[in-house]
C-alpha cells in the first residue's frame, strides 16, 4: 500500500505563492508516477500537473503553466507543487495522487489514472 500526505497549504493574498508538499510512505512506494489534482467548490476534480517517477516528464494543464511548477525528491520520497501568482481561481483543496508505477498507464491528466490519494490540503487565494 502507499500512503500520500498533503502539506503547505493556507491562505494567500492574490498574487501570492505557496509551496504544497506531499509525502509518500508505504513498501510499495518505489518512485511511482505522480500527480497534483485540485477541486473547487461545487466542482469536478480537475488535473493540475504531473510529474513521472524519474521527473523525466511533466505535463501541466493550461490554467497553470507559466506558475506552477512540479517537482520531485525520490531520495526523500516527496513532491513538491510551488504555486506563484496566485488567483481566486487557484482557491481549492489539492489532492496527491501516486500512479502505480513509474509511468503512466495511459492519460496523466485523468483521475482514473492514479491508484492512491491523499486526504488534500487547502488553498485559499483572496483577492
Amino acid at each position: 500500500q502507499v500512503q500520500l500526505v498533503e502539506s503547505g497549504g493556507g491562505l494567500v493574498q492574490a498574487g501570492g505563492s505557496l509551496r504544497l508538499s506531499c509525502a509518500a510512505s508505504g513498501r510499495t512506494f518505489r518512485s511511482n508516477a505522480m500527480a497534483w489534482f485540485r477541486q473547487a467548490p461545487g466542482k469536478e476534480r480537475e488535473f493540475v500537473a504531473a510529474i513521472s517517477g524519474s521527473g523525466g516528464s511533466i505535463y501541466y494543464a493550461d490554467s497553470v503553466k507559466g506558475r506552477f511548477t512540479i517537482s520531485r525528491d525520490n531520495a526523500n520520497r516527496l513532491m513538491y507543487l510551488q504555486m506563484n501568482s496566485l488567483t481566486a481561481e487557484d482557491t481549492a483543496d489539492y489532492y496527491c495522487a501516486a500512479d502505480r508505477s513509474q509511468y503512466f498507464r495511459g492519460s496523466y491528466y485523468s483521475r482514473y489514472e492514479y491508484e492512491y490519494w491523499g486526504q488534500g490540503t487547502q488553498v485559499t487565494v483572496s483577492s
